[in-house]
């Protein structure tokens, strides 16, 4: 498996920039999620790596070796795309060995690679098989079995799960974990789903029109999105964003939500101006103390959790609290927030820091 490194790739189709200078390295082993919505980019700069498009500039590395403008041939990986593209008239393990055979491996090589990914993915009893009669999740195998004989460097998946339904999507999610677990393939993978991303990947990017928003572990983006547009497109409910018009300088500051101090601590600039605080649902607390108060608007109830709508002076949110809290419409709720979770977000929606003191917010 190899190490893959995108540095300040762009890609431009006449006056339309789909990709602008993106910049990434993608470890060894990896499992790597390119996420974004529809347009983002994300299918463009997977098609690049792989070669199927060539970068109007910038320089593409996989295991060290520049191949920008080698075609995908000469790149030694496999592309998995959504739709199977499995030869019909072939059985199962003739699908699978088909690249093998291509390459002019000998038969008795290819036979043996072919049963040995076949066991990886259970599918042996299946070798003899045409691939008509396949289910949609057994299809997948297949596909997914021809691209592993190869042996690659890296894998490529475009939106493989895209075209099964929700719950076997997420079956065959967990089952494409587990494989990679056991091959340790470097693996890249295109989805617009973030809960698929935040459940596989070992690293993600998160790309808005063809711009790199953020790269890091899942738990990271979550916790800390570097901007508003990630905020609000990682998490479920997104995160809250909450306006007030304020100046955050260097150094300890307080800045007021409707008659209630919150204290900011040390952040790495300044910014001033229409500002907004970040938190995400979990991190709300209710508490008839606090002096920062809303008016419950709705309750949606999930069983072991609610989701409560809310009211506020700088804007509605939604918090997430224990079923068993008793809520009403109409209700005037006391509102804390977990100073350890906050970001401030300036004027264009860069985060300009994350709290890291002590204590429950809404008592000052």
């Amino acid at each position: 498996m190899a190490q893959i490194r995108i540095d300040q790739v762009r890609k431009e189709f006449g006056e339309f920039t789909a990709v602008q200078s993106s910049s990434f390295t993608i470890e060894d082993g990896e499992f790597f999620m390119l996420l974004g919505p529809s347009g983002c980019g994300k299918t463009t700069t997977l098609r690049m790596m792989a070669g199927l498009e060539l970068p109007t500039s910038g320089e593409i590395y996989i295991d060290g070796e520049e191949v920008g403008m080698k075609p995908a041939s000469q790149r030694d990986i496999a592309f998995v795309f959504q739709m199977f593209a499995l030869y019909p008239h072939m059985n199962v393990g003739k699908n699978m060995g088909y690249p093998l055979r291509s390459q002019g491996m000998s038969r008795a090589e290819t036979d043996r690679r072919v049963r040995e990914v076949a066991r990886i993915l259970d599918i042996e009893h299946m070798l003899d098989r045409p691939v008509g009669g396949l289910s949609g999740g057994d299809r997948q195998r297949v596909a997914l079995g021809r691209a592993i004989v190869r042996e690659p460097k890296a894998f490529f998946m475009d939106e493989p799960l895209g075209a099964l339904d929700a719950e076997f999507r997420e079956h065959m999610a967990e089952e494409l974990r587990a494989l990679h677990d056991r091959i340790n393939a470097t693996t890249v993978y295109v989805t617009h789903d973030q809960l698929e991303a935040m459940q596989m990947g070992d690293k993600i990017v998160v790309m808005n029109h063809g711009v790199v928003e953020q790269f890091g572990k899942p738990q990271e983006v979550y916790d800390w999105p570097a901007t508003r547009f990630v905020a609000q497109f990682i998490g479920s409910p997104a995160m809250n964003l909450m306006a007030f018009d304020g100046d955050v300088a260097t150094g300890s500051q307080t800045i007021r939500m409707g008659d209630a101090p919150i204290a900011i601590p040390e952040n790495r600039q300044r910014a001033s101006g229409a500002l907004s605080l970040g938190v995400r649902p979990e991190h709300i607390g209710f508490d008839d103390a606090s002096r920062y108060r809303g008016k419950v608007v709705a309750a949606e109830y999930l069983g072991t959790t609610q989701i409560v709508t809310i009211d506020t002076p700088n804007g509605q949110i939604k918090a997430r609290a224990d079923s068993t809290v008793s809520v009403h419409e109409g209700e005037m709720l006391g509102l804390t927030f977990d100073p350890r979770t906050l970001t401030v977000f300036d004027e264009e929606g860069r985060a300009l820091l994350s709290s890291a003191n002590e204590g429950v917010l809404g008592h000052g």
